[in-house]
């Protein structure tokens, strides 16, 4: 007998206006994420300025509002002056970082003429590993301002006369993480990231900073940094930074796809914190939540430690994603957007071949990792307000977890367009999970769409061959006087699409 669950949703019991930003990405100096990913000259694919365009098509297709570069461990060694002018006089440096050779074919401009083709903005991250607080001013003259002045004349002469007007950058990167280069203490980062940060507002008072977090909620400077951090930068800054990833190690799926449990009490930890400064400065503004990493990544590990060292674009870190990582990253998902009042920014860590929901073949196609959907979904159907639903659902117990709900679920309401959407994961590892969900407050609405992603086989991956794991639209929700009905198969990703009757 399949179990059954309740959900209420009202559209007065609101978390927060979704900042579309959530749905964003990261595009690091890393493997074949540049070269091989979005670069690849000679490609039959490839257009004019050697970015290929199948890669284009499905970046476009998962709606990415924001891309963080240039990295990632990558820029606390990188000299954003290497990667601009002309290509030929451009230096081959040894990127410390991962062990490889970077060329500096693509830079800033030509990763801002990237994402202005794919309709997204860049959240620009400062080298405060190597370089610091010169290197950060002149990086925001160079791209923002319009003209004039040293940096944004260098920029008019490199082709580009218009400033790329970045809104959004990051203050360095994990830089309590000793296999940082530069790492450093938290007193040590705080005064370097407030200085940094004043200066950067003083070219460009118009932009928004993030400050680094601990590099993980598995750190030992986890809490102690972020208060440290924050004392230092909290006039400064309009963000601190999450990082998390998982993985299904122990085979033990019960408690994988429980995982988001913790995730939500790390984001609800780190909120406390930046709560505390703010009440003990007395302060007036929330620090928000910039959660620019996240995803699953264990895949490739034992693969990585076989790379040549001072490679070129080595195929590293390139997990292949299986369904049942699809589930995870689906939880992870409703669990970001549960916190849409804190959480303004996040990054599906990475985008192409890198940890990635697109891959690319070297001479062959681009294709769809399981993981694309669910993040697919919930960027283009998860925009408007996150509301706050009222559920019932039976619950298990995992190695690591206790009480954790067969549903993981919430909802968003898009106003203006009269759609509501309800995600939902199903955890049951056998059974079926029946949902009878309450909306008698959105009258008029029906059922549009009843979209899951499914698979018998939990370990099912993807490849250019083909793509078994993908989603149907066969779901067999049904509405009843303002009541939302629907079996949710076992294991499965859902997503229940109801629109105002016209």
């Amino acid at each position: 007998m399949a179990q059954k669950a309740k959900m209420i949703l009202e559209k007065d019991f609101k978390v927060s206006e979704i900042d579309n930003r959530i749905f964003g990405s990261f595009i690091e100096h890393l493997g074949r994420a540049v070269y091989g990913g979005i670069y690849q000259p000679g490609h039959p694919q490839a257009d004019e300025n050697g970015f290929r365009q199948d890669v284009m098509e499905m970046v476009k297709e998962l709606q990415v509002p924001i891309i963080r570069y240039p990295g990632g461990n990558f820029v606390s060694g990188y000299n954003w002056e290497d990667g601009v002018g002309p290509v030929e006089n451009r230096p081959r440096r040894l990127d410390l970082a991962w062990r490889t050779t970077e060329t500096n074919e693509i830079g800033t401009n030509e990763l801002m003429k990237w994402a202005k083709l794919v309709n997204a903005d860049v959240n620009m991250a400062v080298n405060l590993g190597t370089r610091g607080i010169d290197a950060a001013r002149n990086l925001v003259e160079y791209c923002n301002h319009p003209g004039g002045s040293y940096y944004s004349d260098l920029r008019i002469s490199h082709g580009y006369n218009d400033p790329h007007k970045i809104k959004t950058w990051c203050l360095g990167n994990e830089m309590d993480g000793p296999w940082q280069i530069g790492s450093k203490t938290a007193e040590e980062y705080g005064r370097i990231a407030a200085e940094a940060a004043k200066v950067m507002k003083w070219v460009d008072p118009t932009i928004e900073l993030v400050a680094c977090g601990s590099s993980g909620r598995g750190m030992p400077t986890f809490a102690d940094w972020e208060a440290t951090v924050l004392e230092h930068t909290y006039d400064h800054v309009e963000f601190i930074s999450l990082h998390q990833y998982y993985g299904n190690r122990d085979n033990d799926i019960s408690n994988y796809l429980a995982m988001t449990l913790e995730m939500d009490d790390f984001i609800r930890s780190v909120i406390s914190i930046a709560d505390y400064i703010k009440a003990k400065k007395r302060g007036k503004k929330n620090i928000n939540l910039s959660f620019d990493e996240w995803n699953v990544w264990y895949h490739s590990n034992d693969a990585d430690k076989k790379i040549e060292p001072w490679s070129i674009a080595p195929p590293q870190l390139e997990d292949h994603y299986n369904f049942e990582d699809a589930l995870l990253v689906g939880c992870m998902l409703i669990t970001l957007l549960k916190h849409a009042n804190r959480i303004k920014i996040a990054c599906l860590a990475q985008l192409i071949n890198v940890i990635a929901p697109i891959m690319t073949e070297e001479n062959g196609p681009a294709w769809k990792q399981t993981i694309f959907y669910p993040y697919m979904h919930a960027s283009v159907f998860g925009r408007g307000v996150s509301l706050n639903p009222i559920i019932s659902s039976p619950k298990y117990d995992s190695k690591d977890f206790t009480d954790v709900p067969y549903l993981e679920s919430t909802a968003v309401y898009n106003e203006e367009n009269e759609q509501l959407t309800i995600f939902a994961v199903n955890r049951h590892l056998t059974e079926g999970l029946e949902l009878d969900c309450d909306i008698r407050n959105f009258d008029g609405y029906e059922v549009v769409e009843h979209i899951v992603l499914e698979n018998d086989d939990l370990k099912q991956t993807n490849s250019a061959k083909g793509t078994p794991v993908a989603p149907h639209s066969n779901g067999n929700a049904v509405i009843d006087n303002g009541l939302v009905s629907a079996v949710l198969p076992k294991l499965s990703w859902n997503v229940i699409r109801l629109a105002k009757r016209k």
